[in-house]
């Protein structure tokens, strides 16, 4: 195993992502500090200019994405090798990008996709985020170095799912298909029990964003939680 999985093996990787209109935009490198400071073995950071300040500000494991629309696809996560371009020369260790069945820019097929990669990056560790396992062991037989479930609840044909249902029954179906490459548990984790639980479930490392990142998500869920309470 590289070293690069090895550090991450086991950990939590905090999601350190907040868009343009959202109070803490600009501010994920104090983030991604406090996230390592906290005991996080990796940073995930979305966009060539976080992911090149988090590179700066931190001395861990940097997964880099890129969202970036397309009008001819059904896809936005690094979705084409311009993205790909980006996350690699600012620094990450690793490029997230979707491997769902659903279409991807001009009709491109993900394995003519992932060789392209390849032969630009031939250094650079690659993460799928799926939906299903059909998806999480294509990616495998692709020869991804992991998967990821970030996709489930996101595509037509699993829309309001999310991760921790039924106990993580659909972690656990890929977790039962997938064993050439790691896993990792991803999307709708909200709470350290359910990390936990990931972990205990076969997860190799566990990626959260909100529930740790958007302040204002965790202050309406304690406001949510105390207007609840009759006087």
């Amino acid at each position: 195993m590289s070293r690069l999985f090895e550090r991450l093996r086991g950990g939590l990787v905090v999601s350190c992502q907040a868009l343009p209109d959202e109070p803490m935009h600009g501010c994920m490198p104090a983030m991604a500090r406090a996230a390592i400071e906290g005991g996080a073995c990796g940073v995930l950071a979305n966009g060539g200019n976080d992911i090149a300040r988090i590179r700066a500000a931190v001395d861990a494991p940097l997964i880099g994405v890129l969202t970036q629309v397309y009008p001819d696809c059904e896809i936005a996560l690094t979705p084409t090798l311009v993205e790909i371009d980006q996350v690699a020369q600012a620094g990450a260790d690793m490029a997230g990008l979707d491997a769902s069945e659903r279409r991807r820019p001009g009709g491109q097929r993900l394995a003519d996709f992932y060789a392209a990669i390849r032969k630009r990056h031939p250094g650079l560790r690659l993460m799928a985020e799926v939906a299903t396992t059909v998806e999480a062991l294509r990616a495998q037989a692709l020869g991804f170095d992991c998967v990821s479930s970030a996709a489930l609840g996101h595509t037509q044909a699993t829309r309001g799912q999310r991760l921790p249902d039924d106990d993580f029954a659909a972690f656990r179906r890929m977790r039962r298909a997938v064993d050439g490459c790691l896993l990792v548990a991803e999307g709708g984790i909200d709470t350290p029990q359910q990390a936990a639980r990931a972990l205990q479930l076969g997860a190799d490392f566990v990626v959260i964003g909100s529930a740790i990142t958007r302040p204002q998500n965790i202050t309406a869920r304690f406001v949510g939680e105390m207007k609840a309470i009759e006087r």
